[in-house]
């Protein structure tokens, strides 16, 4: 479903792309500019405790890793650099939106156990990432698991968005427990993901030393 929301909004920002290409703008530049669109809504909103304008500047800027995206296809442009920088980044811009929330928390949301549950999911995040890529390098494959990146990063935005819109328009201030509600959720989400990585590269490895013997 979240290719297919990809694919959708690719094809809607397609001529913002090849403005910018038009105009000399490179790939890597747009990478760049959306990854301090993302670390800029939640390490400035967040913390203040403007969460909705924070997740809206976030979502504007998220749009552009499928601007890059297009814009390298079409020019041409792919490059080994470019898929490390993106990916690079991406872990900047994750590392930011679960940062700015624990921020929040230790600030005006006041609650430490909260802030911990959002450090422990910036964590995680890190580590289902990890596996991933050193199974890779290891030569084999770890692109499993319940809670993939995209996920996690729209279950949080979408329940943070909602929660601090619900609040402005009046609903309980309890309203607001949805958010360390999520951030539960995606810790254990993303805890199994990570175990189901290391069974699926123990079983791959274990696989591997038999055919070698």
């Amino acid at each position: 479903m979240l290719e297919r929301f990809r694919r959708f909004w690719t094809a809607v920002f397609a001529p913002i792309g090849d403005f910018l290409l038009r105009h000399g703008v490179s790939p890597n530049a747009v990478t760049f500019v959306g990854t301090i669109g993302v670390v800029a809504g939640a390490l400035v909103c967040f913390p203040q405790g403007w969460l909705l304008a924070g997740v809206l500047v976030i979502v504007v800027f998220v749009f552009s890793d499928m601007i890059d995206g297009y814009m390298a296809r079409t020019s041409g442009q792919v490059s080994l650099f470019g898929s490390f920088l993106d990916s690079t980044l991406d872990r900047i811009g994750d590392a930011a939106i679960f940062g700015g929330l624990a921020m929040y928390y230790v600030g005006p949301g006041d609650n430490r156990w909260w802030a911990a549950l959002a450090v422990y999911c910036l964590a995680m995040g890190s580590v289902t990432s990890y596996a991933r890529a050193k199974a890779e390098s290891l030569g084999m494959q770890a692109k499993v698991g319940i809670a993939e990146r995209a996920d996690r990063l729209v279950a949080i935005l979408f329940v943070t968005g909602l929660s601090d819109l619900l609040r402005l328009l009046g609903v309980d201030d309890r309203v607001m427990w949805l958010i360390p509600l999520g951030l539960a959720l995606l810790a254990v989400a993303s805890t199994i993901t990570v175990a189901q990585r290391i069974y699926v590269v123990h079983l791959q490895s274990r696989d591997l030393t038999a055919t070698t013997e």
